[in-house]
């Protein structure tokens, strides 16, 4: 998709002559090359946490607070400054808990009392394309703008590993099975991979500081096509269907993590087929990056 939006692209553009004049001192081919690196946040929408009142989709339930740092580096090509193809590494840390709503509890319908939390490292490679309309107009008489907005789409792979703190260690809840993922109690629910696919769409602004370093602010959100960012995603299962299913070690902490409300009401009852999550929306995150790039197409003349 990205390459054939940058031969469209091509295409569609006037053909300018091998090198074009950047200012003065550098000239450059029609497509040059840039290497940099990013840092800035990471935050992630999932069942856990939120704001007061039943839980919202989207950013209405989003809470700044569970941000995380995230940092990165590209390499990306950039054709005559309309469209951009670029590799990506992205890497951060997104988390959730319950725990955030304690002063909004009366209101969340349970939610603070289900008493879940969460945290998992993210490992992404994407390939993705930018596209900068007001570079569509010839610039051969005055000078181009040097902040340019622009758009950006394209597909990532990224991995993720959800862990629980019990009694000061963390814990991997993939193998567990939680919810009773892979059980023949529950067929619909299968077990998830820790590696997916996910897709981009972010909005940005480009800035050309000199002829040889461009800076970048981004927002790019990932569609996910897992709920189970946070490992919860449906209802409470048996607990006695752990011991049926997994090593007697693992099988008590599963029963332990899986439901968490007695650690603030001792006196709360297991559950079984109860609402642990909302299966209706996928999970999803996001970031927010500052970005250096270095320019490597541009010669001095």
């Amino acid at each position: 998709m990205v390459l054939v939006l940058v031969c469209f692209i091509a295409l569609y553009q006037p053909l300018k002559a091998q090198y074009y004049y950047y200012n003065d001192r550098y000239y450059e081919t029609p497509v040059v090359f840039e290497i940099g690196v990013g840092g800035g946040v990471m935050n992630s929408l999932t069942d856990l946490g939120g704001k007061a009142g039943i839980g919202k989709n989207f950013i209405k339930d989003l809470r700044w607070k569970t941000c995380r740092a995230s940092y990165g580096g590209y390499f990306a090509a950039t054709y005559n400054d309309v469209v951009t193809a670029r590799i990506e590494a992205t890497f951060g840390e997104v988390a959730g808990f319950d725990s955030i709503l304690k002063k909004v509890a009366p209101s969340t319908f349970g939610r603070y009392e289900r008493n879940l939390s969460f945290k998992s490292r993210i490992s992404e490679f994407s390939l993705t394309a930018e596209f900068h309309p007001l570079y569509l107009k010839n610039y051969d008489d005055q000078d181009p703008p040097r902040l340019s907005p622009f758009v950006l789409g394209g597909i990532g792979y990224f991995s993720f590993d959800p862990q629980a703190n019990l009694n000061g260690q963390w814990y991997s809840l993939q193998p567990l099975s939680l919810e009773g993922q892979g059980f023949k109690e529950y067929p619909d629910r299968q077990p998830y991979k820790l590696h997916q696919v996910n897709f981009l769409l972010g909005l940005g602004l480009r800035y050309e500081l000199n002829p040889s370093f461009r800076f970048r602010l981004e927002l790019v959100h990932r569609i996910l096509t897992t709920d189970y960012l946070d490992d919860v995603s449906t209802g409470y299962i048996d607990p006695s269907l752990f011991y049926s299913y997994l090593p007697s070690t693992q099988a008590a902490i599963a029963e332990k993590l899986y439901f968490r409300r007695p650690e603030l009401i001792p006196t709360d009852a297991m559950p079984t087929d109860d609402q642990r999550g909302d299966p209706t929306d996928n999970d999803s995150y996001f970031t927010i990056q500052f970005k250096i790039g270095f320019m490597l197409g541009r010669q001095r003349r």
